[in-house]
């Protein structure tokens, strides 16, 4: 029912594909009531508020196993005896196919999960606050290697740019916001948080303990400033 904006004929893989781009409307933008934080790791989104948040895995494992195939055939076929394998055009497309699906895997997990996380922000008339990771890239040189692996493949500013996309086109508003202190203050009087097992902290001073992305979500909530208070609906 909307008329085509662009069309184009692609040859690609000895196939002809035909791409058709169709002129959708934007959506209304929304009055936000409320806000909503998304907070991210390698294993898991955490979206929501204090009310309620909603946890989402990622696909990280699953690319990481592609890589992986791709990596060991590298490391097997590097061998000075196994030289020949530069000139063996079947070792390369596979190295080059695992790259490419755990690529694929992470792409399209964000661009799912990013219309999930906006779609319920419409429905809950809710502005998004997420936090600004462009300096992400230097203080990943601090972790780990498998740790940093992870997130690198993740790609986190590439689920950032998916979350203003799909915003832009739901009408639905984007707040971005420093992650300093996100995850490790607390969200009822502002005390640094001690950490008392795995991913979960508690704060000396008014005993306030939970997950630490839960932490993120509601303090990210809370960052979504003054919103408008809804008017009651007339007798």
């Amino acid at each position: 029912e909307y008329p085509n904006r662009e069309a184009r004929l692609v040859y690609r893989g000895g196939e002809l594909w035909l791409k058709i781009v169709k002129q959708i409307p934007k959506s209304q933008p929304i009055q936000p009531k409320t806000a909503i934080g998304v907070d991210v790791n390698e294993h898991k989104i955490v979206f929501g508020n204090a009310q309620v948040h909603t946890e989402v895995s990622t696909s990280i494992d699953k690319a990481l196993r592609y890589r992986e195939l791709a990596e060991r055939l590298q490391r097997k076929y590097s061998r000075p005896n196994y030289m020949q394998w530069l000139s063996n055009r079947r070792i390369l497309n596979r190295i080059k196919h695992f790259h490419t699906r755990a690529r694929n895997i992470i792409e399209d997990w964000a661009r799912r999960t990013a219309v999930r996380i906006v779609k319920h922000a419409r429905e809950s008339q809710a502005l998004i606050v997420r936090e600004d990771l462009t300096g992400l890239i230097e203080s990943l040189r601090k972790l780990p290697r498998n740790h940093r692996t992870a997130l690198i493949i993740l790609g986190y500013r590439r689920f950032g740019y998916w979350i203003d996309w799909e915003g832009q086109k739901h009408g639905v508003p984007i707040k971005v916001v420093s992650p300093k202190g996100t995850s490790t203050k607390c969200p009822v009087c502002g005390t640094k948080m001690i950490e008392i097992g795995y991913r979960r902290l508690k704060c000396t001073k008014c005993g306030f303990e939970e997950d630490r992305d839960v932490i993120a979500v509601i303090n990210l909530s809370k960052m979504g400033g003054a919103l408008p208070t809804p008017t009651a609906r007339p007798m």
